[in-house]
């Protein structure tokens, strides 16, 4: 029992106080509330403005609805045989498969039928060819089959009226426990028309969620949309240029830990996204959708690689915020996701990293409270330096080596908060003992020796202290005569022997015989300086020396 009581003894009320925070804080982090998230993201966004990715290939263009664009074609949605002859030039320039970042959810309005019933003033067999002609959507339709074709869908957070006709499934395998409860989920869903949903070769969504600041810093590869499992549109593009009919997804008790399609997988959070290792726009990626179907892009700008379409045009409100651009059109994103999985650059914030974080808060917190008594300032802020530079460059570490995310922002801020816990506790004791000091010795002794022991504690020691002193004693002659004058005026009298021993303690404390023991003839005049104030004080009362 002896060494418990030792430890009751060192562990007093601030250290009590400091376990008490750290548990808490501990608590805190496994419920991780907003504002926590956002500042370990922030430090991730910092970490990616100093050292953004370096795009080294080029596996993915984009083939961009840009201004010059719609200048030349016209506003968008374009007839969809202009579509079709884009897919088409695509294709013979070798394009590997071709997906795109826009929705055909309505039959196109410039339809020759369509055409034949609204137009006015024409004649009846102007309006006989024009339904004969064959819709802009079969055309758009036939040039998708004749092509690696991946449509893009959106998620939508309310059901909308859809066709009955459902287009081809995709395969979904899922090992270990069921991840729908992990996914981000839509109740409703925006499919393409029936028409070119049959032709594609894979139909993806292309919704984007940004973090709670509106930065996009994760693409989920898999969602919930209408209580099915549908692949991101990036992830689709895999699955077809792969030729696999079926993609997987891992899982556990924590939530998804990876999706993949045969050869390639790749490691998500618990709601499957990518963490995207982003690069700063590059206009090399993009060529313009007029310049294809003009025919001044080469084979060798498409040959064998990902295209995506999509827009960069303002007026088409596109634009998304990452760490590294405040504006980048969200069809860039997909392709970065695309590059990033490619070249094996994609981020990985594992699901053993919340544990990590509240090992090392845990034990940082464990090491101040035992240590700052112990340390002193110094000695502690030197240690807290340290401990600084090795947790930032252990996760500067693993990020620029190794693509994790392991954030030690939370033990380093749990760590502060127990420290200023620390202190404000000492300071708060210490002013205790202050008003203590001056209280129980400031009816005995004078001001300013209350004041010096109240600024260190320590001089209050039982049995006093030894020192080597020079002291002087004087007597008023006639006192108790004096005193019976002011027997019923005490303050009277208080106030006639402050006016002799105040001047004398000013003499003495101004005189080099404070210090130390002085010359006989400085002596004489300090006692010839007293005598004359003394004489001047008691004079009016008769009395003399």
């Amino acid at each position: 029992m002896r060494w418990l009581s030792r430890l009751a003894r060192r562990f007093k009320s601030a250290r009590i106080l400091c376990v008490a925070l750290l548990f808490a804080l501990l608590f805190l982090r496994i419920a991780d509330p907003p504002a926590l998230e956002e500042l370990r993201l922030r430090m991730f966004d910092v970490f990616q403005v100093v050292q953004p990715r370096v795009a080294t290939q080029r596996p993915v263009v984009i083939v961009d609805i840009d201004e010059q664009s719609l200048r030349k074609l016209g506003q968008w949605p374009w007839p969809r045989t202009h579509v079709a002859d884009l897919i088409t030039r695509l294709t013979n320039l070798g394009a590997a498969a071709v997906a795109f970042d826009v929705i055909f959810s309505e039959p196109d309005r410039l339809s020759p039928i369509l055409a034949a019933e609204t137009f006015r003033n024409l004649d009846e067999e102007t309006r006989n060819k024009l339904r004969a002609l064959p819709s802009n959507d079969r055309v758009l339709a036939e040039a998708i089959k004749q092509s690696k074709v991946i449509l893009g869908e959106t998620g939508l957070p309310i059901i909308v009226p859809q066709s009955d006709a459902q287009p081809p499934a995709v395969g979904i395998a899922a090992l270990g426990d069921d991840p729908k409860p992990f996914l981000f989920n839509f109740p409703g869903m925006l499919r393409n028309i029936p028409i070119l949903d049959n032709a594609a070769a894979g139909r993806g969504l292309f919704s984007l969620r940004s973090e709670r600041d509106g930065i996009v810093r994760r693409v989920p590869m898999v969602m919930l949309a209408q209580d099915n499992i549908k692949p991101s549109l990036t992830f689709e593009m895999l699955r077809v240029v792969t030729g696999s009919s079926t993609i997987l997804i891992r899982s556990d008790a924590a939530g998804v830990r990876s999706v993949a399609v045969p050869g390639l997988e790749m490691p998500t959070d618990r709601n499957g996204q990518v963490w995207i290792h982003f690069a700063p726009h590059d206009p090399a990626r993009y060529v313009s959708a007029v310049d294809v179907l003009e025919g001044r892009i080469t084979p060798d700008q498409i040959s064998r690689r990902l295209i995506l379409i999509g827009t960069s045009a303002a007026g088409l409100l596109d634009l998304k915020t990452t760490p590294v651009d405040p504006a980048m059109p969200g069809v860039e994103i997909h392709a970065q996701v695309l590059e990033n999985v490619l070249t094996q650059s994609t981020l990985s914030s594992p699901n053993y990293a919340v544990l990590a974080e509240l090992c090392v808060a845990f034990l940082m917190g464990v090491a101040i409270i035992w240590l700052a008594p112990i340390l002193g300032p110094a000695l502690l802020l030197l240690f807290g330096a340290a401990i600084v530079a090795a947790l930032l460059g252990t996760s500067w570490y693993l990020f620029t080596q190794h693509k994790l995310l392991i954030d030690f922002t939370f033990p380093l801020l749990s760590s502060l908060l127990i420290y200023l816990t620390l202190v404000f506790t000492n300071f708060v004791k210490e002013q205790a003992q202050r008003r203590q000091i001056r209280s129980a010795f400031g009816q005995y002794l004078s001001p300013t020796l209350v004041e010096q022991l109240a600024q260190s504690p320590e001089k209050l020691v039982l049995g006093g202290e030894q020192r080597e002193m020079t002291i002087m004693f004087s007597d008023v002659r006639g006192f108790t005569t004096i005193s019976e004058i002011y027997k019923d005026d005490p303050q009277g009298l208080t106030a006639l022997m402050n006016s002799f021993l105040t001047p004398l303690t000013n003499a003495m404390i101004a005189s080099p015989m404070y210090l130390s023991i002085v010359p006989l003839r400085s002596m004489m005049a300090l006692v010839n300086g007293v005598r004359k104030l003394f004489i001047n004080a008691v004079k009016p009362w008769g009395s003399s020396l």
